[in-house]
This record gives C-alpha cells, sequence and structure tokens, in this order.
C-alpha cells in the first residue's frame, strides 16, 4: 500500500535523467566553455607575441621582448640581462611595441627634399 501511493506514474522514472542531462548542460556552460575562450585568448596573445612587447610571465617577472622562436621568448628584463621563457609562461602583455605596417607599396621614384 505505501509502494503504491509513492509509485506515482511512469514519468518517475525520467526525472533523474533530466537532471543530470541537465547538469551536465549547467557545468558546460558555467565552467567548460569559459575555460576554453580563456585558453584560445591566451594563445592568440602568445602567438601575437613581436619584438618590443612588455610583457609579465606566470613568475611575475616584467620584461621587454627582444627575441622570439617558435616556442621562446628572448626576454629583457634589466640592461643587458637577457633570459629565455617558453611561451605559455607568457601571462600577459603590458604594452604592445608600435609595429608599422604599410599596405602601401614604397615608390623608389620620390625624390626627397632637403631643407
Amino acid at each position: 500500500m505505501l509502494y503504491a501511493a509513492a509509485g506515482g506514474g511512469g514519468v518517475g522514472g525520467l526525472t533523474p535523467i533530466l537532471m543530470i542531462a541537465l547538469l551536465f548542460g549547467v557545468m558546460y556552460f558555467m565552467m567548460i566553455r569559459p575555460q576554453q575562450k580563456r585558453r584560445r585568448e591566451a594563445e592568440q596573445m602568445q602567438s601575437a607575441l613581436g619584438f618590443g612587447d612588455e610583457v609579465v610571465t606566470i613568475g611575475g617577472l616584467y620584461g621587454t621582448v627582444t627575441e622570439v622562436d617558435d616556442d621562446t621568448v628572448l626576454l629583457e628584463v634589466a640592461p643587458g640581462v637577457q633570459t629565455r621563457y617558453a611561451r605559455p609562461a607568457i601571462a600577459r602583455v603590458v604594452n604592445r611595441a608600435e609595429r608599422v605596417e604599410s599596405t602601401e607599396p614604397v615608390s623608389e621614384d620620390v625624390e626627397t627634399v632637403k631643407e
């Protein structure tokens, strides 16, 4: 008699499955997706490193990029002091160096006026 009163119907067996699916959906949108976005942004930042950028390493060391290889970065941390780091060790870029990117071809027949 107690079993019949607690059973209710056939929908009760579907509720735990829906709750588990909902839990996984919430975990995906609240934890996994933002982490993937942060990882993608970090990879883009690390691949865009260039000469003259001021960066901070994951250890908190500030330096200026002097050379960039495929998977390492050479930083100048003091005048004449250079250290080599792996690209993933760069936490953030403090100041980007201004890069001159001209889309116009340079004409050689332009005369320079001397004053």
